[in-house]
């Protein structure tokens, strides 16, 4: 049992960390945000919510530069500030910021923010069980090596939320008549719009997956859905 205390205290620690960060965030969002309040973007809103037959769907405002969306522990969807100006200069139309928005409500409906919590819980343990066991062989190293390992772990996870999250972005979109070209244009457009540096590093080391790999990946589905028989 006491061989297994690190590795329970990481557990709880993991918890506890996430438990936090969502308060925080929580927090932040309150105090940074408003709803958001544009006649054509909440057309495309409305769009959406009439594909999955819900009343409204509320979209926030979250007062910072960076372009982003974000998807809050507690549901709510929130379009960065500086997305929204992006908007407005028309360097990202309106059918692109819905396909923000889909992606956003992907996450939500895939409960990746419950999953984050457990997969953090998990991480922080592997990562405490790992660095003692390689610290018996490569004292010193053993915790840097199990900090990679964790780090490659996380971000592979995060990649596959992504891709589940474009998924289902990519069949709301369809749904609601905008389609999937948006979508795939505004990948296009992500790495100018944010100006990441993501190009120069390896793909296994980001959260995000290649531009590229994320449109391929949603043209196999559109080819997936029209091998579907018709009914």
């Amino acid at each position: 049992m006491l061989k297994l205390t690190p590795i329970l205290l990481a557990v709880l620690y993991g918890v506890a960390m996430y438990f936090f960060s969502a308060y925080r965030t929580r927090k932040e969002l309150d105090a940074r945000s408003t709803e958001l309040v544009d006649p054509i973007l909440n057309h495309q809103i409305s769009r959406l919510a009439d594909a999955l037959e819900v009343d409204r769907i509320k979209v926030f405002l979250y007062e910072i530069d960076p372009v982003n969306g974000l998807a809050a522990p507690d549901g709510r969807i929130f379009i960065t500030r500086g997305f929204y100006n992006k908007y407005r200069l028309g360097e990202v139309t309106s059918e692109e910021m819905a396909s923000v928005i889909a992606h956003e409500l992907g996450h939500v409906a895939l409960g990746h923010a419950r999953k984050r919590m457990i997969d953090f819980s998990g991480q922080n343990a592997l990562r405490t069980a790992l660095a003692v066991f390689l610290s018996r062989f490569i004292p010193g190293v053993g915790v840097v090596i199990a900090n990679s390992l964790t780090t490659l772990l996380a971000a592979r996870m995060s990649r596959d939320d992504e891709y589940e999250a474009d998924a289902y972005a990519a069949a709301l979109l369809t749904k609601a008549g905008i389609g999937t070209g948006p979508q795939k244009a505004l990948f296009g457009k992500l790495e100018a719009l944010t100006q990441s540096q993501a190009g120069r590093m390896p793909a296994w080391f980001l959260s995000h997956p290649k531009t590229l790999e994320r449109i391929a990946a949603i043209e196999e589905l559109e080819t997936r859905w029209q091998q579907l028989p018709v009914r």
